[in-house]
Order: structure tokens, then C-alpha cells, then sequence
């Protein structure tokens, strides 16, 4: 792996770089200034992401305090992700993706039969990667949040209704979050196979911690 980061003038010492297996769960801490890079690995690879204050755990990302700050539903380059205390936790510094999503949630067993039918129920699910990496830290099922889901396009059609189809990345395409405070980063590396977010293939994604 390289020693050095670059996207849009960053240049940083590397202080942990791992490979996210496909439908696999991750933990890290990050602290204030710190940078976490994501990165698509092969290309459509849908990225559930939840984070928490590593001071009070009460704390955590909020979907709607961070839409209703910026006034739209997409996260780009320059959105800060605030907490449901209406603070500052994260802010994507940079992304070579133009946006994503943050209101299409996590797929969950309940919800893969609901759409996808009854024979799909023991498919492993994003709810299950945020349930086992949170146990680490004491978290239970009552503290997933809605998540965001980098790289992964869900359109708003003009009637309101959502669609979730091809994704806009591609191999090696990534984005990065500064920490503005100490924070828990959770991610499920998605697991779904039954719609286009992942390209109906689930694949590696890399995480990469600096400073």
C-alpha cells in the first residue's frame, strides 16, 4: 500500500489502512483532524456509514439536522454531517464521486423479503454488520440511526419516489471525511445482492485512517 494520500492537495501520514472485506462490518476510532479515506475498491460498491461521538455515546450522525442544514439531500464535497446535538462530527473534504445518498437507509432481512420476497430472508443484511461491529462498544439495535450510503445513487423522481439503481462510482474512486470531533466510524461493507447498488456483486472496499 502507498504511504501517502493525495486527492484534492491532501498529503498525510498513514496510521491505519485495511481491506474491508465484501459484506463485512468495521469499527475504528478517528480523532478530531484526522482524516478517513473510503475507497470503491472495484466500483459500485454501496458504503452504509454511521458515526458516533467517542465522548457521549448518546450522540450520533443525524440524516435530518444534516439535510435540513445544507437544504438538500445529497452529500458532496463540502457537506458536514452534523449530530442530533446539532454539532459538527465529520465533514467530506473531498469526493470523486458528485454525490450520495442519505436517505435510503440499511437493508435488513425484514426488509429484503418485504421487497425482494420470503426466499431472501436468510440473506445477511446491513442491520446485522451495524449490530455485530456496535457490540464491541455496548451499542444494541436501538442505536442504528438512519445511515448514509457513500457511493450509492438513489434518485428522487419529480413525484417524490425514490429508485435505487446503477451506481456512479468506479474502480478506485473514493472520498474523504475529516473528523471534527472524536468519533466511532461503524460501517457494513453492504451485503445486498438483489438490486444495483452493489452491482448485484458485493466487493472489497479500503479504509485508510490519517493524519
Amino acid at each position: 500500500m502507498s504511504s501517502d494520500l493525495h486527492l484534492a492537495g491532501l498529503s498525510a501520514t498513514i496510521l491505519h489502512d485495511e481491506i474491508v472485506p465484501a459484506r463485512a462490518p468495521w469499527l475504528h476510532h478517528v480523532a478530531k483532524g484526522q482524516t478517513l479515506r473510503i475507497v470503491d475498491l472495484e466500483g459500485n460498491q454501496a458504503v452504509d456509514f454511521l458515526v458516533y461521538s467517542a465522548a457521549d455515546d448518546a450522540e450520533r450522525y443525524s440524516a435530518q439536522d444534516t439535510v435540513a442544514a445544507q437544504g438538500n439531500l445529497f452529500l458532496r464535497a463540502g457537506t458536514t454531517l452534523l449530530s442530533n446535538e446539532g454539532r459538527a462530527m465529520m465533514t467530506i473534504t473531498a469526493s470523486a464521486v458528485d454525490y450520495h445518498d442519505t436517505i435510503g437507509g440499511a437493508c435488513s432481512c425484514e426488509s429484503n423479503t418485504l421487497r425482494y420476497g420470503h426466499h431472501t430472508k436468510w440473506q445477511h443484511a446491513c442491520v446485522e454488520n451495524f449490530l455485530e461491529a456496535n457490540l464491541l462498544e455496548g451499542r444494541g439495535k436501538r442505536d442504528i440511526v438512519s445511515n448514509i450510503n457513500f457511493f450509492m445513487n438513489v434518485p428522487v423522481e419529480a413525484d417524490g419516489s425514490l429508485g435505487i439503481v446503477d451506481g456512479i462510482s468506479a474502480p478506485g474512486l473514493s472520498l474523504d471525511l475529516r473528523a471534527e470531533m472524536d468519533v466511532v466510524v461503524v460501517v457494513s461493507n453492504c451485503p445486498q445482492i438483489n438490486n444495483p447498488c452493489n452491482a448485484f456483486n458485493p466487493t472489497p472496499v479500503r479504509m485508510i485512517v490519517a493524519a
